[in-house]
């Protein structure tokens, strides 16, 4: 890093991410207001594909690769002496830490270096939900991490609870958040579409704890019974093992898979339901996103997703990992009068009105960031 790094504010804010896209699309509002709080805005990240829109808004990158699946030792411990390095030169006055690995790494830095930091749970994760031997080490982990913390960021209470219960946050240092929020005018109400055709939209990525796999199941009985008169479509990457399986239920007919998809919009504007099966979420972004845009949920009975839908007024809500149930609450969307969705859709709008608009989120944040 060069010389000028140290030559320009003289009040910095360093943001550590596993990621671009999810900087981008859910925090930018919040960097942008720390911008004009005055603060010039480090982000440490891998580089990406919104890295450059990042830059565009006066975000100051550094490269900051991460292996963000597993723990190997030897990538992991590269990663804690870039975190060092990084604050050395940035020498910033907070750093504001997401996910995981930028948590426990990021966070030991900033302790061991006496910077100020908050920590930012944006969900518990499959290590710590499954339990075992990990879950005893990730916690042990957090809790050395999180001595110094300034704040601990959590998107619902359920994620809180369980780690002041297991002694990992310091207490009084604890606040839950209403989510990253959702930007209402990003997202604007869509009229409901009225052509007949009932589409239930899945956003994210296929893997299993999105619950893809009851998703698959429920999508071929509702096919079987509903035919030409309901739709599927999938939008997000996939994991190599659903492969097949993707191609099987597209050359049925079942789903259409339309892979990453940039402009959600739209989709949510075609979509007559968005359904996310999870088995678990800190706060699921696309239910938010797809609410304010006025359409229905169907979606799991976790913390995280039970809290963007009030069951039977903007959606359904049904027990995670059950096929059967999630099978239940699409027909009985699907025999709702089509005024009755649309109703469904403008609840949901008015939820994210009153308790998830990005703007309150952000000031939220930046009160119990105290600066």
């Amino acid at each position: 890093m060069s010389e000028s790094l140290r030559e320009k504010s003289n009040k910095r804010i360093l943001v550590l991410a596993n990621n671009d896209v999810g900087l981008y699309r859910f925090r930018k509002d919040l960097l942008a207001a720390l911008q004009c709080a005055g603060y010039e805005v480090y982000i440490s990240l891998p580089d990406g594909g919104f890295v450059s829109e990042l830059v565009q808004l006066g975000f100051r990158f550094l490269d900051t690769p991460i292996d963000r699946r597993g723990m190997n030792p030897k990538h992991d411990s590269k990663l804690f002496h870039r975190y060092r390095a990084i604050l050395k030169e940035v020498k910033p006055d907070l750093v504001l830490t997401y996910t995981i690995k930028p948590n426990i790494y990021g966070g030991l830095a900033c302790r061991m270096a006496h910077i100020p930091y908050a920590v930012n749970i944006t969900g518990l994760g499959s290590a710590i939900e499954n339990g075992g031997l990990l879950r005893k080490f990730i916690l042990m982990l957090y809790k050395v991490s999180l001595k110094g913390v300034r704040v601990v960021f959590f998107e619902n209470a359920a994620n809180r609870d369980a780690l002041v219960n297991a002694g990992v946050v310091p207490q009084g240092r604890d606040v839950v958040l209403n989510g990253a929020g959702v930007n209402l005018n990003d997202y604007p109400y869509q009229e409901y579409p009225n052509d007949g055709t009932v589409r239930f939209l899945f956003v994210g990525r296929i893997m299993k704890e999105k619950g893809v796999d009851e998703f698959f199941v429920a999508a071929e009985r509702m096919k079987k019974n509903y035919g030409k008169r309901i739709e599927f479509c999938m939008a997000g990457m996939f994991e190599e093992a659903y492969k097949q399986k993707i191609d099987e239920l597209v050359n049925d007919g079942i789903i259409e898979y339309l892979g990453y998809q940039a402009d959600m919009k739209s989709l949510y504007g075609a979509a007559s339901c968005v359904v996310l099966p999870s088995y678990h979420e800190g706060m699921s972004n696309v239910l938010l996103e797809a609410a304010a845009t006025g359409r229905p949920l169907i979606t799991s009975d976790i913390p995280g997703c039970r809290e963007a839908v009030e069951d039977g007024v903007s959606g359904y809500i049904c027990p995670a990992k059950d096929a059967d149930a999630l099978y239940d609450a699409m027909q009985r969307f699907v025999e709702l009068p089509e005024s009755w969705r649309a109703e469904m859709g403008r609840r949901g709008r008015e939820q994210m009105e009153q308790r998830f608009s990005k703007a309150a989120v952000v000031a939220e944040t930046i009160k119990h960031l105290e600066i």
